[in-house]
């Protein structure tokens, strides 16, 4: 029987299977903007240029060591947005990162780029960064201290014996610490939840403890990998969300002998300026320009998520009930490199765009469409899909490109891929298109989706626009073909072991939907114990491979969305996905506070036929993320060669602060 997203698993009444799994049958739903709250279709589109991160001058800089230095701290930005009726600038407060070498210099979101040469080509063996935490002593957006946080710590095995719920963001800062996602680093420099410090390093992450020489924020990164587009983003236990949403991501790019980044490159390939660095990204803004993010009574989503599910917030921690961690999150405004709306000027010719999906919750599937005329910002009456080239994907190139006019876009994912300007006439106008939904993504998209998966008044079905309105530069060529890139065959070796593991949709102490990792087989975890299904965080470890050895890793997904999964420390090649039934087995979860949850095992799989996802999934280039889509098992290889205790997760960034990350420890 195919499985789809609303009934897809053999309940058995026999075998104790849960008669009710709320999160499985909810419908995804999309709702308008509260009162307050900044009106997306007033606001400009196609009117800002949007940076482009691999600009010159919006590259970080050295020391005369060879050196980052890069600070975390507070900033105010124009994004675009207007005041509604006048037209006046609206600044933004943000989290952003600035280049320290150069003194005071201000934050930006995202933070200014990282550009590093690959010791394969020469450069050195590693990058030295020293992350700076200066975010001061408040937030800009709603702190749920009830979930699992970087405050909430309390002795036990992921911690040093210290209480750290005597610490508070307002006596001790905002805490922070930041993952290269991509990255091939030792465990200590890999990002690890549990290795953040506050603001001027006042509280220390329990990590810390079990490193030689102890604390510091001198991060080393292993340059000896091939040319990819990497990105760094803040990684603190149970605040990733929040961070990042105010502004802590930015891109890290590795070059090597083919792809130089330099005009006169190897494989032919766009160098700056027609190489452009994207981060797509969706916010919500209030009507004065501030940062919004849904955690209230009447904010939206609270209803889908906490009454809706039945919650039972106690109002001595939840006054005015909240602020409390909600599922999922949908912003109404789309933002490029911190500007809602932009557009580029652009040649006619190909264009390299190295696109990065930086969203807390949204899959996007991209398309790019001609517009009826330069000034429209409308999709109504625009061409059909253009073809466009995908050349690589999170950690590298792949072999060949591969044609598509459609590619699902998972959210911590990039891609790499070229577009062609040239056949289009002198002042065309192209609109990058989203075709995905505004709710959780369950494989849908375009004609697919329902009306409640999309905003009222969408706006989101548009992210940026290209105008071909430059002079071709024929001092430059333009040389793309798409052919050999020069990337070796994957490595289809031995492998040592086949670990299977899962997805599940729980319940925490209060009835909030809880995601949750765990194991689809029954595992002894690092404490000798035996267990099977849903585990939280601050469990034993269950996911232990062994020092350079190679695992397929059987991803069950027991709900009913897809998940974007993340690995740290390894890239993997995506082998295939099949359909699977089971028994659904309700059992409790121990949450971080000795409370109980629900969580659930798999009982009696059965793996069926193999199934082919659909051309706007390419999975041609090594991947660091993976999209587990509902009711099937997802197949991924991959080496682990460096010990140390590491995390993987989903990369919905409100499901990972929701317990639905775990400890990777290779031993």
């Amino acid at each position: 029987m195919r499985m789809n997203r609303r009934d897809f698993v053999k309940l058995s009444a026999a075998a104790g299977a849960a008669a009710t799994l709320p999160a499985w049958a909810r419908p995804g739903r999309a709702e308008p903007a509260a009162s307050g709250l900044s009106d997306p279709a007033v606001q400009p589109k196609f009117v800002n240029t949007v940076p482009n991160a691999l600009d010159p001058s919006f590259i970080f800089k050295t020391d005369s060591k060879g050196r980052y230095r890069v600070r975390a701290g507070t900033g105010s930005q124009f994004t675009g947005l207007r005041k509604n009726g006048t037209g006046k600038k609206l600044a933004t407060r943000i989290f952003g990162y600035a280049d320290h070498s150069r003194g005071r210099q201000p934050v930006s979101w995202p933070g200014m780029t990282v550009q590093v040469k690959s010791a394969k080509a020469g450069g050195p063996d590693q990058t030295e960064v020293r992350w700076l935490n200066t975010l001061g002593r408040s937030h800009p957006l709603p702190v749920d201290t009830s979930l699992h946080w970087c405050y909430s710590l309390k002795g036990g095995s992921s911690a040093n014996g210290v209480d750290y719920s005597q610490f508070s963001i307002e006596e001790n800062g905002v805490p922070m610490i930041t993952h290269l996602h991509g990255g091939h680093s030792d465990f200590q420099f890999d990002g690890n939840p549990e290795f953040f410090y506050s603001h001027q390093n006042e509280v220390i992450g329990p990590q810390w403890d079990f490193v030689p020489g102890g604390f510091t924020n001198r991060f080393r990164y292993d340059n000896d990998v091939p040319a990819g587009n990497l990105w760094y983003h803040d990684h603190a236990l149970g605040i990733t969300r929040l961070n990042v949403y105010a502004g802590l991501a930015g891109f890290y790019f590795v070059r090597d002998k083919l792809d130089t980044g330099e005009a006169k490159n190897p494989l032919n390939l766009p160098a700056f300026p027609y190489e452009m660095a994207l981060a797509i990204q969706d916010r919500m803004f209030t009507k004065k320009g501030s940062l919004f993010y849904s955690a209230f009574p009447g904010d939206p989503f609270y209803d889908d998520f906490i009454t809706g599910e039945g919650a039972d917030l106690p109002p001595d921690l939840f006054p005015g009930g909240g602020p409390t961690a909600l599922a999922e999150f949908f912003g109404d405004h789309m933002t490029v490199n911190g500007k809602i709306w932009p557009k580029a000027d652009v040649e006619p010719r190909h264009y390299r765009l190295r696109l990065l999906n930086g969203s807390d919750s949204r899959f996007m599937v991209l398309r790019f469409r001609v517009a009826r005329d330069r000034y429209t910002t409308s999709l109504s009456g625009a061409s059909k899909p253009l073809p466009f080239y995908v050349i690589g994907s999170d950690q590298g190139l792949a072999q060949r490109p591969i044609k598509v006019d459609t590619l699902v876009f998972e959210p911590g994912s990039r891609y790499d891929v070229v577009i062609d300007f040239s056949k289009l006439r002198r002042d065309s106008r192209v609109i990058m298109e989203n075709i995905g939904g505004d709710a959780p993504f369950g494989g849908d998209f375009g004609d697919a989706l329902a009306p409640e998966d999309l905003f009222p008044d969408r706006q989101t079905d548009r992210i940026m626009a290209f105008d071909v309105t430059l002079d071709l530069n024929r001092e430059v060529r333009d040389r793309f073909e798409p052919g050999d890139l020069g990337q070796q065959e994957s490595d289809r070796g031995r492998v040592d072991r086949t670990r299977k593991v899962a997805l599940f949709e729980g319940q925490d102490e209060f009835g909030r939907l809880q995601p949750l990792l765990g194991t689809a087989e029954p595992t002894r975890d690092a404490a000798g114990n035996i267990v099977s299904g849903a585990v939280a965080w601050h469990s034993p470890t269950t996911e232990r491979p062994k020092v350079d050895t190679t695992e397929i890793w059987e991803i069950y997904n027991a709900t009913g969305d897809a998940h974007p999964v993340h690995l740290h420390l390894v890239n993997f090649e995506v082998l295939d996905r099949r359909e699977f039934e089971a028994d659904v087995i309700e059992q409790p979860l121990l949450q971080h506070n000795g409370t109980k949850g629900l969580g659930f095992r798999l009982e009696n799989i059965d793996v069926g036929r193999k199934v082919k996802p659909g051309r706007a999934y390419v999975e041609n280039a090594p991947k660091d993320m993976v999209t587990a889509l509902p009711g099937q098992v997802t197949r991924i290889k991959a080496t682990f060669d460096k010990r140390g205790r590491y995390v993987w997760h989903c990369h919905i960034l409100s499901h990972e602060d929701h317990e639905m990350m775990r400890v990777l420890e290779v031993i």
